[in-house]
């Protein structure tokens, strides 16, 4: 197995960071012993969670000449990798379920296994299609129909029906399994975060058609706007603008981590989509939340217009979706060239026209699935998570089967948590924090990359803990935020005011009449962020400078609290 410590310095250094600034980093708790599963999950949080924070410090180092420790604790880690579960509103737990009511795995013909992944509508619609079940408000589909009805399917079968139709049906396989399989080849070539420079041209270095010598200016002369205009930052990130585009879980948990570290981070959604409150409420924390429509060309003017000015694009599109919307990498990189006045004659001093172009997919950007869709749970039972956890849970439980558990006798048992969404979440803020590095370095564009399928890869690489993982000795998580545990590790928010907190209309106590006002300002309850830096706290909770109630800092608690403005 490998030693969280060395595991940690390897991707570190891999990065080109200094060796000497891993004193600054400090773990605690005991990993192996975090959490309830056969993977090594209280490693590999410490071990993302850790890089983001102290590749954060770095940072501000860089900026600011002041070194800083960075704690992580296993548990405190292992726990944030769950924390879309430990927040309340107003006192209260939220009511309701993060999952579709016909989602999860069934079994199929042969004692096959398939997962199904409906949390939207138009994946459940698009899914009950295929299996000729019909849904209606009235008589809605029930897990024990689908379940009958995909109990008559071959599992690769269905998986391929559902591909061909853009759905969201992966069949279970093992470790090994996913290893021979051309996608899983294909990962495993792909580092775990992968940063690399982009052309002043938009494109990789050694692809494209080019440009000339004063189309594309040498790549130092090209600087990232917030790193050089924000004197005396007081965080790692402070003055740096992230435009946000992603959804549902490690995209959020990237920016989310971006804004703890003092960038001003504006989440963009589209009001065509269908949101999961439940879990946008605790991702979108610390963040300013926007809806444009960019299939209306307002929509994409508007957010062209952010996107000339933002330091950082972040998205979580299947790779060649925003292309095709004119917000690919290269799309974006153009338009801050040309607000920057690239290749126009402006050339005095710092151009602003660099960017970092962060992006998370599922199964990565090469081999026949990098075109699907893809979620956490689906990516643990497509690549054997789902299965192994299960042979070794059902080998611990089963001691007659001294020889081991055949096949047909497997059944699925997902990690405890959704560990890959979380970890690649945290590896992609790092990511983002390493191309900032470079950029403040060397000037220029990068491109950063992290993938499910990758991170699950990497965290199987950690090794497996014994046979008797599934002991009583280990903790489980714990279910809520009502835990005594999870209110020692919690902070209290307000909600922001935004430029549109709801209204709502009353009687005046003296005249009668109606009176409108401001509803008030609801609070929430959420885990504390894991990588503590001793010198620049991270931005959460109820700020000291919000303590007047402007409202400028918080949980905006709805996806459209905010104008599409940066403001100063």
């Amino acid at each position: 197995m490998k030693d969280l410590h060395d595991e940690f310095k390897a991707i570190w250094l891999a990065h080109d960071l200094p060796e000497s600034f891993l004193s600054n980093i400090e773990f605690t708790g005991i990993p192996d012993q975090a959490v309830y599963s056969s993977f090594r999950l209280g490693v590999a949080a410490s071990i993302s969670i850790g890089l983001s924070g102290l590749s954060a410090a770095y940072l501000h180092f860089l900026r600011t000449g002041i070194a800083q420790k960075v704690t992580v604790d296993a548990r405190h880690a292992v726990l944030s990798c769950h924390s879309q579960a430990y927040y309340t509103t107003d006192g209260t737990v939220p009511s309701g379920d993060t999952w579709d009511t016909i989602a999860g795995l069934y079994r199929t013909k042969e004692n096959g296994w398939v997962r199904i992944h409906t949390n939207f509508p138009h994946h459940r619609v698009g899914v009950l299609s295929i299996l000729g079940i019909p849904d209606t408000p009235s008589s809605p589909a029930t897990k024990e129909t689908v379940r009958a009805t995909i109990a008559r399917w071959d599992a690769q079968e269905l998986e391929d029906a559902c591909a061909e139709r853009g759905m969201c049906v992966f069949r279970m396989r093992s470790l090994e399994e996913w290893d021979a399989s051309p996608q899983g080849r294909a990962v495993a070539a792909l580092p775990i975060v992968d940063v690399r420079p982009i052309a002043a041209t938009g494109t990789a270095p050694g692809t494209g058609s080019g440009s000339s010598a004063g189309d594309n200016p040498n790549p130092t002369d090209i600087h990232i706007r917030g790193l050089h205009q924000t004197p005396n930052p007081t965080r790692p990130l402070s003055g740096l603008r992230i435009l946000d585009l992603s959804r549902v879980l490690a995209g959020p948990v990237a920016g989310r981590t971006l804004a703890a570290h003092g960038a001003q981070v504006l989440l963009v959604t589209s009001p065509s989509f269908p949101d999961l409150p439940l879990l946008d409420v605790e991702t979108s924390l610390g963040k300013r939340t926007v809806q444009i429509d960019v299939e209306q060309s307002d929509g994409r003017q508007t957010l062209t217009a952010l996107a000339r000015d933002a330091d950082v694009f972040l998205q979580a599109y299947r790779p060649g979706a925003l292309q095709g919307k004119g917000f690919g990498v290269g799309d974006v990189v153009r338009m801050k060239m040309d607000a920057a006045g690239v290749g126009k004659g402006k050339q005095e001093g710092i151009l602003s026209g660099g960017i970092v172009y962060a992006s998370l997919s599922a199964w990565g950007w090469d081999g026949p699935w990098a075109g699907r869709r893809g979620f956490d749970s689906l990516v643990q039972t497509a690549t054997g998570f789902n299965y192994d956890e299960g042979a070794v849970f059902m080998y611990y439980h089963n001691q007659n089967n001294a020889q081991g558990i055949e096949r047909d006798g497997i059944v699925p048992r997902p990690l405890p948590m959704q560990a890959l969404d979380h970890a690649a979440g945290y590896f992609l803020a790092f990511g983002v924090h390493v191309a900032l590095i470079k950029a403040l370095r060397s000037g220029g564009s990068h491109e950063v990359r992290v993938s499910l399928a990758g991170v699950g890869r990497w965290v199987r690489s950690l090794g497996r803990l014994r046979l008797d993982s599934f002991t009583e000795k280990l903790p489980v998580l714990p279910k809520n935020a009502e835990d005594e545990e999870i209110k020692r590790l919690s902070i209290e928010w307000c909600e922001r005011r935004g430029t549109s907190l709801p209204i709502r209309s009353v009687s005046s106590s003296v005249s009668g009449t109606p009176e409108t006002v401001q509803k008030p300002r609801r609070k929430m309850t959420a885990l504390r962020h894991a990588a503590v830096l001793a010198k620049t706290p991270v931005r959460e909770g109820i700020l000291a400078a919000d303590a007047g109630g402007n409202g400028d800092w918080g949980a905006p608690m709805r996806l459209d609290a905010d104008a599409a403005v940066w403001v100063e």
